[in-house]
């Protein structure tokens, strides 16, 4: 799969399809546009999937599952068999998303996309883990772009296997540094800013993070115009692909949904390689990490839940897709002003 022909295949979303789903909207007995962003990310994934006729099928949650090198830094409370002790929790419904999943009716699908060790999740890794970008790069180009189109194949195959909307999560101990490390490229922003104590480090900890990310953006001086350097050069395996399933989602017209910072980083990356992969995405929750709203911002999206969450693993996803559900189901289900005999409302929100 070249990653180059699948971007070139993101199409604009469909205004008709739009139009007609807020018409529906408004014909329906309740006060003109109550139901807020709900109404509004209901609308734009009618233009995503071309009908007004919203109606998800299969929901599916992958979870990018990888390593990073950058622990030898010290910069986490734990060490990386964790990574590969909560990816087969996923399996087993021990972990959080997975018991929200069954909850929620969301197919999980946690993938090996670079862990350190090889376990019973599904393997579709570039390579044990990424090296320590303060040492050298993260990983190579080629790595890299190889990751991004390895998430590409699996948003493609969701397509194929009739799932209708994907929400997306990752597991990786000393992800939040990779995340970090990228947005503060990204965004042009200080490490202190984009830097947040993940897994709960000490003060301490914090500040040798944030030295950390320092040392490894002035050794390789990432182009933050060309997010695969800078995924290549202080990125994680997880994150590239994410970064390649959510232009593989948009490529197939398929709504994303964002969970936290380290989601919101793949997705500035996704952006910055494909702007017009935006169109595609939905943004769950502001993360508690404070790069989480910086991300959305620049991304220009506006999350629905606030929760001060910041756990990962796409929970905050699976919240928001459980929500939307309802609102789909509100959306078909709800009489119109006409069947009731109740006179419309006019709508004046132009005039405001």
């Amino acid at each position: 799969m070249d990653y180059r022909k699948v971007i070139a295949r993101i199409a604009p979303l469909d205004e008709e399809a739009m139009k007609e789903s807020a018409k529906h909207w408004n014909s329906i007995v309740h006060p003109l546009h109550s139901l807020g962003k709900l109404e509004d990310d209901t609308i734009r994934i009618a233009g995503m999937t071309k009908t007004p006729q919203i109606a998800f099928g299969k929901k599916a949650l992958v979870v990018m599952c990888a390593d990073n090198g950058i622990v030898e830094e010290g910069v986490t409370q734990s060490g990386q068999e964790v990574t590969a002790i909560v990816s087969e929790n996923f399996l087993k419904e021990q972990a959080t998303v997975a018991i929200m999943c069954k909850k929620a009716v969301v197919d999980i699908f946690p993938i090996d996309i670079g862990m350190a060790s090889d376990t019973k999740v599904p393997r579709r890794k570039t390579a044990y883990g990424t090296k320590n970008f303060v040492r050298e790069p993260a990983m190579a180009r080629e790595e890299c772009i190889r990751t991004i189109e390895t998430g590409m194949e699996i948003a493609a195959e969701l397509k194929e296997k009739g799932y209708g909307i994907v929400a997306t999560g990752e597991m990786g101990i000393g992800n939040t540094t990779t995340a970090s490390a990228i947005l503060s490229v990204l965004l042009s922003k200080p490490a202190e800013q984009v830097t947040g104590y993940g897994a709960g480090l000490t003060q301490e900890g914090l500040e040798k993070k944030i030295r950390v990310i320092k040392e490894g953006i002035d050794k390789w001086n990432p182009d933050p115009d060309d997010a695969i350097d800078v995924l290549a050069k202080v990125g994680g395996f997880d994150i590239a692909g994410l970064t390649g399933l959510m232009l593989g989602c948009a490529a197939n017209r398929l709504p994303v949904v964002l969970d936290g910072v380290i989601s919101a980083a793949a997705a500035l990356c996704a952006v910055t390689i494909a702007p017009q992969s935006r169109q595609y995405m939905v943004a769950s929750h502001v993360s508690k990490e404070a790069a989480g709203g910086m991300a959305l911002e620049a991304l220009g999206l506006d999350a629905g839940l606030h929760l001060d969450m910041c756990l990962g693993e796409g929970t905050g996803a699976i919240l928001y897709l459980e929500i939307l559900d309802t609102a789909i189901c509100i959306y078909h289900s709800m009489s119109t002003f006409e069947e009731v005999s109740i006179e419309q409302y006019e709508d004046y929100t132009g005039d405001r």
